[in-house]
């Protein structure tokens, strides 16, 4: 008789491969036609309720892409992508991937970054709370010493970068911009964040997302900002900080020689 962790792994997996027939074990007292059925009806409720749970994590997509279509790759996505958590805001970490990879959503290629985007306000909107800091904060930094500065990014910061214009795409879908004003040769840089309640989403200036990204791999103000100033020449370090600040990005920052820090929590 198979042990019980046999038992689950053999469920597991017949529920998620349809073409896998039931474990014996599991249509006792005997197997039969009608245990196989109710078996396939539990079977696809599963995946009926990933395909839906995709759904509700990314709605501007299936916006984008009409109801049958999404229901359709959401399907061939899950057969290859089975959930690993009962925390279902988990689910499609990699979607955008599996997107931009999908043969039949080619004429779509902007598909898995809005997809990226989406993903990015989910995890912003579950993220931990923290207090952000003030700009005046970085004022008690002396200014021989800024540019050494290691800005801690807010929690539920993220950041998608794109050849298209993402953050029009996705405000076009969920009715906040015209459809008609999306300009599609635009690349543009997206600027996920929560510091209270609401998930915000922004598109930043020229600069800024090589900026962030830099903060966010851990570089100094210095590096952050030179390689900003080599993604576009027209970057202002002073109106990015100030912009960023506004919104909430940091809770914390400190020295990258490690010897002292600054600001609260330093």
């Amino acid at each position: 008789m198979p042990s019980l962790a046999e038992s689950q792994a053999a469920f597991a997996a017949a529920l998620g491969e349809p073409e896998r027939p039931a474990p014996g074990d599991i249509l006792r007292p005997e197997p039969g036609a009608a245990q196989t059925r109710r078996f396939d009806v539990y079977r696809n409720n599963v995946t009926v309720a990933a395909i839906d749970a995709l759904r509700d994590n990314y709605p501007a997509v299936q916006t984008l892409v009409g109801e049958a279509f999404f229901r359709a790759c959401a399907r061939v996505y899950f057969e290859h992508a089975k959930p690993a958590s009962p925390v279902m805001h988990h689910y499609g970490s990699d979607f955008g991937t599996f997107l931009g990879d999908f043969p039949p959503a080619r004429s779509v290629p902007y598909l898995g970054d809005v997809a990226r985007l989406e993903f990015a306000r989910l995890q912003a909107y579950h993220a931990a709370d923290a207090e952000p800091i003030r700009i005046s904060d970085l004022g008690a930094v002396p200014e021989d010493r800024v540019d050494r500065v290691v800005l801690t990014v807010h929690p539920s910061v993220g950041l998608v970068r794109s050849p298209y214009p993402v953050v029009s795409l996705w405000g076009a879908s969920t009715g906040l911009v015209a459809s008609e004003t999306v300009d599609m040769d635009c690349a543009e840089d997206a600027l996920v964040v929560r510091p209270g309640l609401a998930v915000e989403t922004v598109g930043l200036p020229p600069g800024g997302g090589a900026f962030l990204g830099a903060v966010m791999a851990g570089c100094s103000l210095g590096d952050a900002a030179a390689q900003a100033t080599t993604d576009d020449a027209s970057f202002e370090l002073h109106l990015h900080l100030a912009g960023l600040f506004e919104k909430g990005c940091f809770a914390g920052l400190q020295s990258d020689t490690r010897a002292s820090g600054y600001g609260p929590g330093s």
